[in-house]
């Protein structure tokens, strides 16, 4: 009979097994640690991170799969984030509440690189002599 040791550390072997720690990455804690005043809903009068909000019942998984990406991308600002979230929290909790949705008067959030695709009014004043 043969007996093999493994080459590998059994307090490291044990960590990797039984260890399903999620290292935080940087703009995990970035969402984590920025909070913001929210005047609608289930945390109106509150202050609660952007981490909170985005996985709050007003946000959609797509949605919030969505603004995951583009922000880990470097496609939305952390401003951009906050405008879209508050602004999402905010329709939603009227919505529930039934009351009319009114079109939004801040700007929106835009990706940080500009998209080549032109646009169709663009095309269309081209095309005319």
């Amino acid at each position: 009979i043969t007996v093999r040791s493994s080459d590998k550390d059994t307090v490291a072997a044990a960590g990797e097994e039984g260890d399903n720690r999620h290292e935080e990455e940087p703009w995990e804690t970035t969402l984590k640690t920025t909070v913001v005043d929210v005047e609608a809903g289930e945390f109106r009068g509150h202050r609660v991170s952007l981490w909170d909000l985005l996985h709050s019942r007003y946000i959609p998984e797509e949605n919030r799969k969505e603004l995951l990406v583009l922000y880990q991308a470097g496609e939305l600002t952390l401003e951009q984030v906050k405008t879209v979230v508050t602004t999402i929290v905010t329709r939603a909790a009227a919505a529930e509440r039934g009351e009319p949705v009114s079109p939004v008067s801040e700007p929106r959030a835009e990706p940080v690189s500009p998209v080549s695709v032109p646009r169709a009014e663009t095309a269309a004043t081209e095309a005319e002599p």
